[in-house]
């Protein structure tokens, strides 16, 4: 041996490189698999589904908390000596929130 790495760990890691690269493609095949039958299956319940009466078939609307303005006002203390405008926690300031009646599918 010329300082090299020995056979024997060489078979070795070899062997784990073809069973892990294995695994690998078996979990990224099954998953796209998985994906693709679970958008058939939306498309299916897309097309027989009313739209949500919420959000009007959107997914989305103006956030109930912050009526859209992305801050509220907001002090620790019962009776507040100063108001602290903060980032609104429901939206997190995107101004919109994602309908509950639907989860945001738009369909119901």
């Amino acid at each position: 041996m010329t300082g090299g790495i020995p056979r024997p760990l060489r078979v070795i890691a070899s062997a784990a490189g073809v069973v892990l690269g294995g695994l690998f493609m078996v979990s990224l095949a099954s998953s796209m698999a998985i994906q693709a039958l679970q958008s058939v299956s939306d498309a299916k319940k897309r097309k027989i589904a009313i739209s949500c009466t919420k959000c009007k078939g959107k997914g989305f609307y103006s956030c109930k908390l912050c009526k859209g303005i992305s801050t509220i006002k907001w002090s620790p203390l019962f009776d507040p000596i100063a108001i602290n405008p903060c980032l609104c926690p429901t939206c997190d300031g995107h101004r919109v929130q994602r309908c509950l009646n639907c989860l945001g599918k738009g369909y119901t």
